[in-house]
């Protein structure tokens, strides 16, 4: 099987996992949890495709999975007349850049054990952590509400 393609379903595989339970976790109706998991498999899948197959970068990549998010999000809040951020930030919650944001900390903890003069280096790995943890979040956030800013319903679904 081609390497590619496994990772892409192995992150697939886990990203469901992910997303169910945190549809669990925020007590999502059981109707919509198989969804949840879809739109969480199916960005994470897109991100990891343009990550790995098409050295896109990470923000990019991130961006591109959360709008694939919006869209099935949207989609299904419309099938199962429910809010869409129920399947978008369930779907979206594996693709949280928590590596970065705890790289961004043990760097500002390693800021307090130095001299002034030793401080530039993790201070600027901080510093790159901490951006790009942001831009992640707003690559997030974007992709998700991309489809309600498109597709402006005259009343909502609920």
């Amino acid at each position: 099987m081609n390497a590619l393609l496994e990772l892409v379903l192995q992150e697939a595989l886990w990203s469901a996992v992910g997303a169910g339970g945190f549809a669990v976790l925020f007590n999502v109706p059981r109707r919509a949890l198989l969804y949840c998991m879809l739109a969480g498999a199916i960005g994470r899948a897109v991100r990891t495709l343009l990550l790995e197959g098409f050295d896109a970068g990470i923000v990019v990549a991130t961006l591109a999975g959360a709008t694939v998010i919006g869209f099935i999000a949207h989609y299904c809040a419309l099938r199962l007349k429910m809010p869409s951020m129920i399947f978008g930030i369930c779907g979206a919650i594996p693709m949280v850049p928590g590596v970065f944001a705890f790289q961004t900390m043990l760097a500002l903890l390693q800021i307090t054990g130095v001299s002034p003069e030793a401080a530039a280096e993790p201070l600027v790995i901080a510093a790159q952590n901490a951006i790009k943890t942001g831009l992640i979040l707003g690559a997030l956030a974007a992709g998700i509400v991309m489809p309600a800013l498109l597709f402006v319903r005259p009343k909502p679904v609920v």
